[in-house]
């Protein structure tokens, strides 16, 4: 059974089954239509990034890093660069739907494709929650500029008026120390139909935005490369202009001190700055509607990843230099400063773009789970509804509204703060397993090398990575060995635990690379990728392996059986 459950497919039965349109029918009209270019990944692409990270989690991250929160974009866009040209490299030689689900599929095995396929879907799940209800805030700020109020009750979570309503109770008729925020929605509370703990709270403009876009994916891939290209040159050029007009009213002297906070405050920010980055994860999934994949979805991958690395820089020390970097711990930082400085009719230009790049965002995710299901539908292990193609419209049809259920729901009652570390998370484990996929990928035969496609780029890590761990080590050896000093309280030392799976997964590569002369980009990223999961704490790591628990159950009690490897 062991060697069943890492039955791998192979790349050249990956390449039949796109060429047979393998759905539900075997027919050639049954395919996906292939209408997008570089420059549409490329849109795609900055879509997905630029999004609520640039224009709400940003303001977080600055709190806690100050100007340095910088750097932390940079730290960032280098790990996110090395899982790019590893993407690049699976994307170009396996052109097919399914991202880091099919290139694990190839390179694994079946069990650890379950694994990640699973994770995917938490992925794209709790992030399209997490914009919609980053979306659905924006709209409601947006709609107050226009003297329209909608009830507090009906847009919001439950869960966050309950707690609001808790803390102004306990605070009595002190609210001195009350943010706005939670008085707003304690306000919520009190107004909600119903009595008692038994209230109607719900975020009913999240629920209506995910309605819109699961329609605008479900009738085509053409609509919604209109929809997301309109979206995104407007969004960028608005971004842009915020850059060049604030720089007129940065003030140098609050970038001093760079790192208020030092390293470990930087890094606090990593949730709310590594959210924003997961877009090009996105655009893979749509290989099968690329023109030219092998040659088009790498150069659109990395040239969204640069240009929006450039944006997020440049929007983080325009932030941090037109304000002090503690005055930017609020939801709307963009319009924040600029009504700082009296601009506000700025304030109306930045929410009106903030509404676009949140759907933008919702449209790019909500068009790449579907096609991940339909990938697993392919290979028996879900359903064969699920990779359904329609008729007319030539889209995953069942897929893709299951997708809109799945997440319109749960953004009805979720609460944002709660879903955005599982969605780093996820991501980041996917990328971990696609560095590390690259490595175990079968040699190509000699005739294909000679062929015109991305291949990263060949740098022997046989010395270099023992040696870059042994300098770490040196560098930052007192806070590694306090790891090993437990402080008496399991609450705080929790969280340190994390560290050690990376310290052992750092040496264990380490032997490998010195061994097996491994690729030297891959054995960064999967490390870069690794460490970013570390600073994720205790909590979120025990519900993602909740979450991959529950998936390997569904794998063994069905898909294991139905598995098309498996007859």
């Amino acid at each position: 059974m062991s060697r069943n459950l890492f039955r791998k497919k192979s790349i050249e039965l990956i390449m039949n089954d796109r060429q047979a349109g393998y759905s539900d029918a075997e027919v050639e009209d049954q395919q996906l239509r292939r209408v997008l270019s570089v420059k549409d990944l490329t849109l795609m692409g900055i879509a997905a990034v630029i999004g609520a990270g640039i224009f709400s989690t940003i303001g977080n991250a600055a709190f806690e890093g100050g100007p340095g929160v910088s750097i932390l974009f940079v730290i960032t866009a280098i790990t996110c660069g090395f899982s790019a040209l590893c993407y690049a490299e699976f994307a170009s030689r396996i052109p097919v739907a399914g991202s880091a689900y099919t290139y694990a599929y190839a390179s694994f095995g079946e069990l650890i494709a379950w694994i990640i396929g699973w994770d995917l879907l938490m992925e794209y799940a709790i992030g399209n929650i997490a914009v919609a209800i980053s979306w659905s805030e924006y709209f409601t700020n947006l709609l107050e500029g226009f003297n329209i109020h909608i009830p507090a009750y009906l847009t919001m979570d439950y869960l966050s008026a309950s707690r609001a309503n808790q803390e102004v109770l306990e605070a009595g008729t002190d609210l001195t120390g009350i943010s706005a925020k939670v008085q707003f929605a304690a306000q919520a509370w009190d107004s909600a139909p119903g009595s008692g703990n038994l209230k109607f709270i719900a975020d009913i403009p999240a629920l209506g935005i995910v309605f819109l876009i699961t329609y605008l994916v479900y009738i085509g891939i053409r609509e919604t490369k209109k929809a997301t290209n309109t979206m995104v040159i407007l969004k960028i050029a608005v971004v842009i202009g915020v850059i060049l007009l604030g720089f007129f009213y940065v003030k140098p002297e609050n970038w001093s001190p760079f790192l208020p906070n030092g390293f470990a405050g930087m890094m606090k920010g990593v949730s709310g700055v590594f959210f924003a980055y997961i877009g090009f994860d996105a655009i893979s999934t749509t290989a099968e509607e690329c023109k030219n994949p092998q040659r088009d979805l790498p150069k659109g991958m990395i040239y969204s990843l640069l240009i929006c690395t450039v944006l997020y820089i440049l929007v983080a020390l325009v932030l941090t230099g037109m304000v002090s970097y503690e005055e930017l711990q609020v939801e709307d930082p963009l319009a924040f400063v600029f009504k700082n400085v009296g601009l506000n009719h700025i304030s109306y230009v930045i929410s009106i773009s903030a509404v676009i790049a949140t759907a933008s965002v919702l449209l790019i995710f909500q068009m790449g789970q579907p096609r991940i299901w339909m990938s697993m539908s392919r290979d028996g292990l879900l359903p064969k509804k699920f990779s359904s193609i329609h008729p007319k419209y030539k889209t995953p049809w069942f897929a893709t509204l299951i997708t809109g259920f799945v997440v319109s729901i749960p953004a009805l009652f979720m609460n944002l703060t709660e879903v955005t570390d599982l969605t780093s998370i996820g991501t980041l484990f996917a990328f971990v397993l696609v560095c590390v996929g690259v490595l175990l990928l079968p040699k190509e035969e000699i005739e294909d090398t000679k062929s015109k496609r991305f291949r990263i780029p060949y740098i022997n890590s046989k010395y270099i990575v023992p040696a870059l761990l042994i300098l770490v080590f040196i560098s930052f050896r007192a806070p590694i060995l306090s790891l090993f000093e437990y402080p008496g309280d399991w609450h705080e030392y929790k969280d340190k635990l994390p560290y050690f799976l990376f310290i052992m997964a750092a040496i264990l590569m380490a032997v490998w690379s010195y061994l097996k002369n491994l690729s030297l980009i891959p054995v960064l990223g999967m490390l870069s990728c690794l460490y970013l999961m570390t600073e994720l704490g205790y909590a979120n790591w025990l519900r993602f392996l909740i979450w991959l628990a529950l998936g390997l159950i569904i794998y063994f009690s069905y898909s294991y059986r139905k598995s098309n490897l498996n007859k």
